[in-house]
């Protein structure tokens, strides 16, 4: 099934809630943990979502390497400047799904448009 989202007013954890429940197959009846749902979900107005300025300059997301030294930390306008909204709708999603081997294959049915 495909399933259209649209993030204009919306915040930013909501929408990313709401999307998670829905790769994961929890709003079916049939719903198995061990199995990627048949759901594809298109986010689109990811832009136009209701993020203020204080959380732009606040919010830092950090990456590690495994280098030593490869700790990488940004603040979430130079994410979107470097990457788009859809950046930031992508990593809220992917912290809210299984941290499994079905986490890759549940984020390939996430198509997020600006």
């Amino acid at each position: 099934m495909n399933y259209t989202i649209d993030a204009q007013n919306k915040k930013l954890g909501r929408v990313a809630t709401e999307a998670a429940k829905i790769l994961m197959g929890k709003n079916t009846v049939a719903y198995k943990p061990n199995v990627v749902a048949d759901a594809h979900v298109t986010i689109i107005n990811a832009s136009k979502a209701d993020i203020n300025g204080k959380k732009m300059k606040d919010d830092t997301y950090t990456r590690y390497t495994g280098f030593p030294g490869g700790l990488y930390t940004l603040e979430m306008e130079k994410v979107v400047a470097k990457k788009g909204y859809g950046e930031l709708f992508k990593i809220a999603i992917k912290g809210m799904l299984p941290k499994n081997k079905l986490q890759s294959r549940m984020l390939k049915n996430l198509t997020i448009t600006e």
